[in-house]
């Protein structure tokens, strides 16, 4: 993998680059669609290919691992092939969901015991299996395997679990070393910085990440409850250390206005559910304010859902049409809306790139985020 910087903004910590891999160009800022079972969903790889046209998406380790589990994933010719995707795919290595099943999982130096969603049979997660697991599915970008501590988090708790983070990472780069790619392209690691919300640990964790000198680094443990303000600092404390030649990845987030702040500290690469999660619950994410299409308000509304018509759905359908689906449960509707979000967000973070080339993104962010702060 390779990062060009091309610009940064005069007036922000900004950036504008681009990752290049095997399987081809990802211009940054960028903002990947989630992509959890294979699958982003509600949208046909056409309409993600062709309307949405992200240059890379993510999958997750934890779930593919569960279903259909690695052995199918081998024999259709690894992630890419199995989804017929042939662009950019990113693995979140499973970190996040072993947090998320904190009733159902227990952590000790070797790694993860916890038990499946889906069928409750038992496994166990090492950076080693991980890795494996990781080779198997055949992503591009790969995720060292890390603990995500929440919030609120005692310090104590916070400062071990991350120097248990940074352990195994070292056993991750050990063991990635002893497995080769299964599919003739090359996979990059990218480490993960942890530290919950305390400067002082955020600090060494960055510190730490920068020393292995990855072609790409990650920051984890935020978007998990604490307040956009606490996110913001711990990103920029982060950022004045990770190294500016390399790709910058903030894991999980989240709203159209946390990417835009965030892109002017410095992150590089953003995933979240929340354009499809909202989507399929009738919000709709516009550069003017934020939609509940459900509302009664737009009933006899023939306008199009989103005047600028970044995606097809967008003119081809009114308002009043979409709520109609909502409130007839079709699941067209859900589609739609899942289409029109997921546009809008590859929409806001290539304008942001714009932005940053020609100089003027601190200015065009602050209107961006007044505006999009507006319940329509």
């Amino acid at each position: 993998m390779q990062f060009k910087l091309e610009s940064t903004d005069p007036k922000s910590k900004a950036r504008a680059g681009v990752i290049t891999t095997d399987h081809g160009t990802i211009e940054t800022p960028i903002f990947m669609p989630v992509g959890t079972v294979a699958s982003v969903k509600g949208v046909h790889q056409s309409e993600l290919k062709n309307e949405i046209n992200p240059d890379i998406i993510l999958g997750n380790t934890y779930h593919l691992y569960l279903r259909p589990q690695t052995d199918i994933l081998e024999k259709a010719g690894g992630l890419h092939k199995f989804m017929n995707w042939d662009r950019n795919i990113l693995t979140d290595s499973g970190g996040y969901q072993v947090y998320s099943l904190s009733g159902r999982r227990k952590i000790n130096e070797e790694g993860v015991k916890f038990k499946s969603h889906i069928d409750g049979s038992m496994h166990f997660f090492t950076p080693e299996n991980v890795m494996e697991i990781q080779r198997s599915i055949g992503a591009d970008i790969i995720m060292a395997f890390d603990e995500c501590t929440p919030y609120p988090c005692d310090y104590n708790y916070a400062k071990s679990s991350m120097h248990m983070t940074h352990r195994w990472l070292k056993r991750c780069i050990e063991h990635l070393g002893k497995v080769p790619p299964k599919y003739g392209y090359e996979q990059t690691l990218f480490p993960i910085v942890q530290g919950s919300t305390y400067k002082d640990l955020r600090k060494q964790s960055a510190e730490f990440i920068a020393s292995v000198e990855a072609e790409g680094n990650a920051i984890g443990g935020l978007s998990v409850g604490e307040p956009a303000e606490e996110m913001y600092a711990m990103t920029d404390v982060v950022c004045q250390i990770l190294p500016e030649d390399k790709p910058r990845y903030l894991m999980g987030v989240g709203t159209p206005i946390n990417i835009l702040e965030n892109i002017a500290l410095g992150v590089d690469m953003f995933d979240c559910v929340m354009p499809t999660r909202n989507a399929r619950n009738g919000m709709l994410f516009t550069a003017h304010g934020t939609i509940n299409i459900k509302n009664k308000k737009w009933e006899s509304d023939f306008s199009p859902i989103d005047e600028m018509g970044i995606t097809f759905v967008d003119t081809l359908y009114s308002k009043a049409y979409l709520r109609h689906l909502f409130a007839s449960k079709e699941l067209l509707g859900k589609q739609i809306a899942s289409i029109h979000n997921l546009g809008f967000y590859l929409w806001l973070v290539r304008e942001a790139r714009k932005h940053i080339k020609a100089g003027d993104f601190a200015d065009w962010k602050d209107k961006m985020v007044k505006q999009m702060s507006n319940r329509l």
